[in-house]
């Protein structure tokens, strides 16, 4: 077995030999078994039908490690979520490692198990991959892409939907990934048992698509956080977005960070929080749906659409002040996806 001969990764890992067909045969084939991928062919032959959606992205998150997932955990949510957020069942997915020579196997392996287990919460499949390794010094442990391919069940979700008295709607309390990574990088030991949202969001998705939910646009929040979102909302669509500071869901460790550090909760990544906007009138209806599933028990409608068209985002303080709240800018917490 693979553990057994090695226990960190060597640049033979990567040579297409012996050492590389065991890594992939060993560990990969192993966890992320399916006829497709089993085949070994050059490329993947896919059946696709209708309008399809496709996404790619790459992970570098620092730490690897992290509280409530790692980089791998991370890589398959991601994608999922992309697709997800434009009503798609996620189906296939590629994946290529770009791992470090001496990266331990053991974290490998927790990686790409934790990689396994994600997918059953969406049922898409790893169909297609590549694993490169390169010196000691040139990619800090490991870096992960993958692109995601799935069919789209709803049409018309769009940054450029929102339309007039929309309501937007936060589907659980924002900031979490970004402040886990914050602790976990700067080695803070609280009292508190924060953890990342890292997590599938095609199951929330699914309930609202088959709950014939009239959904204009939905995003899930990473990078920029909730700022970045409705800022991108509001200049797609041309409007103007109020939202209320009270009704957005933070948690007291969130916040507590924060004020630590000078933070807004409002910039901070999430891995499994998504915004949504919707017709007034289907807003209750969302919300009870939402709150009967997993991570949904803090939904909230946090504002709405008005009808000026400035392409800005008002926030309406507890004190009765108002100002934009802005795209973020400069560098928050680097290595955070």
């Amino acid at each position: 077995m693979l553990n057994k001969k090695f226990e960190q990764i060597q640049l033979s890992h990567g040579g297409g030999g012996k050492e590389m067909n065991a890594l992939i045969n060993d560990m990969f084939f192993i966890a992320f078994a399916n006829p497709i991928l089993t085949s070994q062919e050059d490329s993947a032959q896919l059946q696709l039908s209708g309008a399809t959606a496709f996404t790619t992205d790459s992970f570098t998150v620092d730490p690897l490690f992290f509280a409530g997932g790692n980089i791998g955990k991370l890589a398959i949510a991601g994608t999922v979520n992309d697709l997800a957020m434009m009503g798609a069942l996620p189906e296939y997915l590629s994946c290529s490692f770009i791992i470090e020579e001496g990266f331990a196997i053991k974290d490998l392996q927790t990686i790409v198990t934790s990689m396994a287990e994600e997918m059953q919460q969406s049922g898409a499949h790893i169909v297609c991959g590549d694993t490169k390794v390169v010196p000691k010094g040139c990619a800090d442990g490991i870096f992960i892409n993958t692109s995601g391919v799935g069919k789209i069940i709803k049409q018309g979700i769009s940054v450029n939907n929102l339309q007039n008295d929309d309501v937007i709607i936060v589907s659980r309390d924002i900031g979490r990934h970004g402040a886990a990574i914050l602790m976990a990088r700067d080695s803070l030991s609280l009292e508190s048992d924060l953890t990342s949202d890292c997590a599938s969001l095609w199951p929330i998705v699914e309930q609202l698509i088959t709950a014939n939910i009239d959904i204009h646009a939905m995003r899930d929040a990473t990078r920029g956080g909730l700022s970045a979102v409705l800022n991108e909302w509001a200049m797609a669509s041309n409007v103007d977005i109020s939202v209320d500071e009270k009704l957005i869901p933070v948690s007291t460790e969130v916040q507590g960070l924060c004020e630590l550090y000078g933070f807004e909760p409002y910039d901070l990544a999430n891995e499994g929080t998504f915004i949504m906007a919707l017709p007034r009138a289907a807003a209750d209806k969302a919300l009870e749906v939402m709150t009967q599933y997993c991570h949904c028990d803090q939904a909230s409608i946090i504002g709405y659409v008005t009808d000026a068209h400035n392409g800005k985002v008002i926030l309406n303080t507890p004190w009765g002040s108002s100002r934009y709240l802005d795209i973020p800018q400069g560098e928050l917490l680097p290595r955070i996806c």
